[in-house]
């Protein structure tokens, strides 16, 4: 059998033995939750348009603001918006959210993740107070600093909450909505650029930086009304009469008995795990730890942020002006919202490895074809023609549909629900540590990159996905609909991990058969 079958693993249909459906209820608290994402989303777009204002640079970055001017004959294009402080103002956010969600992982396996939730927007509201009335550079990198510290919270918690509140059957549509309301909250912020970079006075970057508090107010205030997951309250109260009331109002059936059980047996397990962090490392988690790792790695390593927070500086290097390049970035984020939306419709129908390998294929060849266009037509003290400008526009928002229907809502979702309880909290922490040190790292040496090999920048990306792509197809088992307490059959039925865990399953399942046939 090849090895993609044995990677698909045909699964019987998820949730067998599970009642219930979608209810209004749950699908309020997770409306409520996916917000979050609004705050993640609102922070990459505002940041990428903000640096692209003549205002913004002309106030804090001067030296930057007069090589975009062309005042300077000598700089090339590639380098105009080279430069060190520029950069740390975007990726400050990064290394404060990686530290933040290492934290966030103890408070919400103690605390649960409403209160992570709440604490994250809370911090991000000060966060953006200290963004819209910032006087000079050090106050814009301390709101950089509070914003990613409330990421590290919410991006920890939420896509934990979504996962254990979603019916089984419709997890992978929830969870993308996570996804989705960064998408919106891109969206959102390139709109917002556009129309404030209209005010003649040049303050309008203070209304794009101050607005990001509307969302976390919404989050915040939402949070306080969330309901716990019915995992945590049976991991952290031992109420199972509690849990049982959840259950049935959030997925409007009496009939959770099967779902309850496997959620008591699950906690009863976590309890024994003192040590996530530690526990992860151990050899029956290594698929888990393989697969928190790599996955947000890859995810970053597209290019994907090169696209979001400095699509508005790309537009402009290549030859766009102000207000073009920022609708250039809104044309983009709009085919990525539609992709998004296509996404929620099918990921539960066609699977996670099928997005993955579509989207991979079509990112590989949109980062071939922007290299290959701005090797040909791009000089280094030439503008380029506005016909190969808006050709690199059109690759783009293929580039961005690609990445918004697989990499960018499966890396939050897939590693959520492979996870056992026991290590779950772990494991997300894992997953947003590593997109928000790539993000930074990213973020910090991109315009140098640029800079330095030009378009081969984009032939780089390329290479990546390719190998990504090819993990996936290898290493990655399909689970879609598949309850998160059964998870680890996806294991014992791959080719390459059943190696390393199947032993144990099957120990485990045989045990289990002995003991009901002794009963």
């Amino acid at each position: 059998m090849a090895i993609g079958a044995f990677a698909e693993g045909a699964l019987a249909d998820g949730g067998e033995g599970y009642s219930g459906r979608v209810t209004p209820f749950v699908v309020l608290s997770c409306v409520v939750a996916s917000s979050g994402g609004i705050l993640f989303g609102y922070d990459l777009g505002i940041s990428g348009g903000v640096t692209s204002m003549d205002s913004f640079l002309k106030r804090f970055f001067p030296e930057v603001y007069r090589q975009s001017q062309m005042q300077d004959t000598k700089v090339s294009h590639y380098c105009e918006f080279n430069s060190e402080l520029l950069t740390m103002f975007t990726s400050s956010l990064y290394i404060a959210g990686l530290v933040a969600t290492l934290v966030a992982a103890s408070i919400t396996r103690r605390y649960g993740r409403r209160v992570s939730m709440l604490i994250g927007g809370t911090i991000f509201v000060a966060g953006s107070v200290f963004g819209g009335a910032a006087v000079n550079v050090p106050m814009l990198i301390l709101n950089r600093i509070l914003l990613g510290i409330g990421l590290g919270f919410t991006n920890q918690s939420i896509p934990l909450y979504l996962s254990e509140m979603a019916p089984p059957r419709y997890r992978g549509a929830i969870n993308n909505g996570f996804e989705l309301c960064i998408s919106l909250g891109i969206l959102f912020a390139n709109i917002l650029n556009y129309f404030v970079i209209k005010i003649t006075a040049g303050w309008g970057w203070r209304i794009s930086l101050s607005m990001a508090a509307l969302p976390a107010a919404f989050l915040t205030i939402g949070a306080i009304f969330l309901p716990e997951t019915p995992s945590f309250i049976i991991q952290h109260d031992g109420d199972t009469n509690k849990a049982r009331i959840l259950l049935q109002k959030l997925r409007g059936t009496t009939s959770v008995q099967k779902e309850l059980d496997d959620l008591v047996s699950a906690s009863n397990l976590s309890r024994t795990t003192q040590y996530p962090f530690r526990n992860i490392f151990k050899r029956k988690y290594r698929p888990q730890l393989v697969i928190a790792l790599l996955i947000p790695f890859f995810n970053q390593v597209t290019g994907i942020n090169v696209m979001n927070f400095y699509a508005p500086v790309m537009f402009r290097t290549i030859g766009l002006k102000e207000r073009a390049s920022l609708f250039s970035s809104v044309v983009t984020r709009l085919c990525a919202t539609f992709a998004n939306i296509i996404a929620m419709m099918v990921v539960d129908r066609f699977g996670r490895r099928k997005l993955f390998l579509i989207g991979g294929v079509q990112m590989i060849l949109s980062q071939f074809t922007v290299g290959a266009i701005l090797a040909a037509k791009f000089k280094d003290y030439e503008d380029m023609d506005n016909e190969y400008a808006y050709l690199v526009l059109i690759t783009t928002c293929v580039f961005v549909a690609g990445f918004a229907w697989s990499w960018g809502p499966l890396t939050f979702l897939v590693p959520a629900e492979v996870c056992p309880l026991e290590i779950r909290s772990a494991g997300q922490s894992i997953v947003v540590a590593v997109v928000f040190l790539m993000a930074f790292v990213i973020g910090q040496i991109f315009l140098e990159v640029l800079c330095s090999i030009k378009s081969a920048t984009f032939f780089v990306f390329g290479g990546w996905i390719c190998l990504m792509t090819l993990f996936v197809y290898l290493f990655l088992p399909e689970t879609k609909k598949l309850p998160m307490e059964q998870m680890e059959q996806v294991w014992s039925r791959h080719w390459f991990w059943k190696k390393i865990v199947g032993e144990k399953v099957e120990k485990k399942q045989a045990n289990s058969g002995k003991t009901a046939l002794s009963l």
